[in-house]
């Protein structure tokens, strides 16, 4: 493990594996650095990838009050870690939170992202207004577990069901032991819907990705950010859902970011 101090004193955890180019993981909602393990280790054949516990999580610290910015401060002190500029790939919120970072003008040479959790008027319904309060609020009260199953109901979209059933899974304590962090995630996403103006300031290629056996919502969206971005193309990858397999998502990933050196060695 090695760390970074960001802009605010926070410290921020990360790990290393791999030679090539540096490529930055951006985790999800409810994922520390060792949620990317798996893909980290087939990306490392060819680049070398950074995973980074976002604040609050893991071994990184955590520095109220919180605000979007710090965790795009995060986010630039992981790039200068990595030698000034990156590739950076994000999942779900990650996604949001690597796009806004990018429109903030962040040295990210190539952005490649997952399924960012925008919502589409109509597609389905957003998270009920006061959402982040409301985690807040039952974090305060020691009810973490009922703020991750708020978190997965409405705003996951989650059957009630399920929920209920995943909170007897042995990963359910690690969950919510980031249960703080779900108020995170959903001040990146704001309303919720699309944010056409600050996709249109992302001017790097952009890669959007989704699975093909995703909800339809989503793959509308990652098709409808995909348009907004200036340097933005749409990708489904076949038989994949939102919890995509590191084995389809890692030749993806070598392709798109090895097409910069390509065009290079070209000219």
């Amino acid at each position: 493990m090695r760390t970074v101090i960001s802009r605010d004193g926070t410290r921020i955890a990360f790990d290393v594996q791999g030679q090539g180019p540096p490529v930055i993981l951006v985790n999800g909602a409810l994922a520390d650095r060792s949620a990317g393990a798996p893909l980290a280790a087939l990306l490392a054949e060819r680049l070398t990838v950074y995973m980074y516990d976002r604040r609050g999580r893991g071994d990184s610290g955590d520095t109220p009050p919180y605000a979007v910015e710090r965790e795009i401060e995060d986010l630039r002190v992981m790039i200068a870690a990595a030698g000034g500029s990156a590739y950076v790939y994000g999942s779900s919120s990650g996604a949001a939170l690597a796009l806004e970072a990018a429109a903030s003008g962040l040295a990210i040479q190539r952005l490649a992202v997952w399924e960012p959790p925008y919502i589409r008027a109509g597609s389905r319904p957003p998270p009920p207004e006061g959402v982040g309060e409301r985690l807040r609020a039952l974090v305060s009260l020691g009810r973490r577990g009922d703020a991750v199953e708020h978190f997965l109901q409405y705003v996951v979209g989650m059957p009630k069901e399920v929920v209920a059933q995943a909170r007897q899974a042995p990963y359910w304590p690690a969950q919510e032991a980031m249960a703080h962090t779900l108020a995170y995630d959903v001040a990146i996403l704001g309303n919720y819907g699309l944010p056409a103006a600050r996709l249109a300031a992302v001017e790097v290629p952009t890669l959007v990705l989704c699975g093909g056996a995703s909800a339809e919502w989503i793959q509308q969206t990652a098709q409808a950010v995909a348009e907004a971005l200036p340097a933005g193309r749409y990708r489904a990858i076949a038989d994949q859902t939102h919890g995509a397999a590191p084995q389809a998502v890692a030749p993806v990933l070598l392709e798109f970011f090895s097409q910069e050196r390509t065009a290079g060695a070209g000219r």
